[in-house]
């Protein structure tokens, strides 16, 4: 008897990173969002936060880890996922843990409000970028980096710092030069990923860069 194989042609219904997605960047919003709302209207501690994410970052790693060990997992979870999957997660670590991990990271290293700002950076401006990189970008100027993407993920960071700052109370001239500036910091932490998966390098390189500027410009 001839063997069936079981394994899923996944090239034939995931999008790769070339496309649009939008499904995955509304998703990516979606449940960001949720997150930092759940965190303020319970007005939950940033502490046990933290905890809860860790352990959420290492159930992530598990489960990719064994969806990659065991093909027939692997088939079932990509096809379930499809909408939200990128044909490169099929046969690599997806970017759930990553996510997870880099949320994770900037609420354990940056104090709260900088934390946060950093995480709405990862939440907005990722995907936002993604999006007009993808479907107006013209001129490269890195491997998966547009100048088009760049702009977006400026204007998205500004506007974010800005809306934010107004949210706590801050106001005047001060959150206006921080908005501009923490837009470059967030511009620059999406566009350099340095390899590794933006969904980690953005918090964190974010959060690194808000809080420096935070020293000379204090508004949190």
């Amino acid at each position: 008897m001839e063997r069936v194989n079981s394994e899923v042609s996944f090239d034939s219904y995931l999008k790769k990173r070339s496309d649009i997605h939008l499904m995955r960047k509304l998703w990516h919003m979606f449940t960001g969002s949720l997150g930092v709302f759940c965190f303020y209207f319970f007005d939950l501690d940033k502490n046990s936060m933290t905890f809860s994410l860790a352990k959420l970052t290492v159930v992530a790693f598990l489960v990719d880890y064994m969806r990659l060990k065991f093909s027939g997992m692997n088939s079932s979870v990509m096809y379930l996922m499809k909408p939200f999957m990128r044909d490169s997660e099929a046969k690599s670590l997806s970017g759930l843990p990553f996510y997870a991990l880099g949320v994770t990271l900037s609420l354990f290293l940056f104090e709260e409000k900088v934390a946060i700002l950093s995480i709405l950076f990862l939440v907005f401006s990722d995907p936002i970028a993604s999006f007009f990189g993808v479907l107006f970008g013209k001129q490269k100027i890195l491997p998966n980096k547009t100048f088009e993407g760049c702009v977006a993920a400026y204007v998205t960071c500004y506007f974010l710092t800005l809306l934010y700052g107004l949210s706590l109370g801050v106001n005047g001239f001060n959150l206006f030069i921080f908005s501009l500036l923490a837009g470059a910091v967030g511009m620059l932490s999406e566009a350099f990923s340095m390899g590794l998966d933006d969904n980690l390098t953005i918090p964190v390189v974010a959060g690194s860069g808000l809080s420096l500027l935070n020293l000379f410009i204090p508004i949190f």
